[in-house]
């Protein structure tokens, strides 16, 4: 198979677009990964950041390695009003776009031949670097790599294979002097286009295994897990919303008041999906307490007053924050 090849068979796959890489390691990339951790800007994140001595080498991920295939999945769908008492998920949530993605690559490999292996959402690999070296998309302000017709709205994946293929050149775009989503975020992560500090960032605190810190809990809203606010705003991923707009509302908000009286094991089991530390249910219901004090009504002073006096000092200290939020605003 040619290049070509390779990106017809991608397109009849349902792949929304594909590019090609040499396995080449990822100097820069590492580098900037090194000097991020110096400075302390991953907070507790470990991903793929944990080891840029593997991550930014996909040479050395499959013997013979020759070729990296980079591939998006656009995961945009629409989304129902928010009512009162709801939680709101990140959109890369609603569904398993990476399950889909990784099935289309393996496709792609067996068709390809030779040997090859698939990352999709694995630490083991920059996905974004492949994603920008082969075209597919560019890294934008917000840190999110930016496609063409998809915007920001898509997950990739990597299919490492010992076949040789000619690359794909990269995006001839950037994000010029707009930056929207450097002024949107309501905590300052993206002071630094470009650069994510992640110890501002929303989306790292409603997975982080810690008290989220009180200046960062009104900006939160109604959002229960991750955040949307840069993408939301990037002119790039406009126009999604027309192309996508035949399918069906997505799964996207939660019951907060479920998610505080839920069994734990079956609420981290029904939502197996979203990353929680340790699989302790304590760090949603943190999420829905402070949604909760955000979004909440009078309705809603019992349950607080309840979860106040809870001995789980997280849990009552949010709990306590929440209902005084409510109580201002009663």
């Amino acid at each position: 198979m040619t290049t070509d090849d390779v990106r017809r068979f991608g397109e009849q796959l349902g792949i929304d677009a594909l590019g090609v890489a040499r396995a080449e390691a990822y100097v820069a990339t590492e580098e900037h990964i090194v000097d991020r951790r110096e400075r302390g800007l991953f907070a507790g994140m470990k991903f793929t950041m944990a080891q840029p001595e593997r991550s930014c080498h996909p040479e050395t991920l499959l013997p013979g390695a020759r070729t990296v295939i980079s591939a998006a999945a656009c995961y945009w769908a629409p989304e129902a009003p928010l009512e009162p008492g709801e939680g709101r998920l990140a959109r890369y949530t609603w569904h398993d776009a990476y399950e889909e993605l990784r099935e289309q690559l393996d496709a792609l490999g067996r068709e390809l031949g030779g040997n090859y292996s698939v990352f999709v959402d694995a630490n083991q690999h920059v996905d974004r670097e492949a994603a920008a070296r082969s075209g597919v998309g560019f890294y934008g302000k917000n840190t999110m790599l930016i496609t063409r017709r998809h915007g920001s709205w898509v997950v990739l994946g990597t299919l490492v294979t010992d076949v040789e293929l000619d690359p794909t050149p990269p995006l001839d775009a950037d994000c010029g002097a707009c930056r929207l989503c450097v002024d949107a975020c309501p905590t300052g992560a993206l002071d630094e286009p470009g650069t994510l500090d992640a110890t501002k960032c929303l989306s790292y605190w409603t997975q982080a295994p810690a008290p989220i810190p009180e200046d960062y809990r009104a900006p939160l809203g109604a959002q229960v897990y991750g955040c949307d606010i840069c993408q939301d705003v990037c002119p790039w991923n406009r126009g999604v919303e027309k192309r996508r707009r035949d399918l069906p509302e997505q799964d996207a908000h939660v019951d907060l008041v479920a998610w505080l009286e839920a069994d734990g094991a079956a609420l981290v089991s029904e939502y197996d999906r979203l990353y929680v530390p340790r699989n302790d249910p304590r760090w949603l219901r943190r999420n829905a307490l402070v949604a909760l004090g955000n979004t909440g009504g009078a309705e809603h002073v019992e349950l607080l007053e309840r979860h106040a006096a809870d001995d789980d000092a997280l849990i009552a200290e949010h709990a306590s924050w929440a209902l005084a939020r409510v109580l201002e605003r009663a």
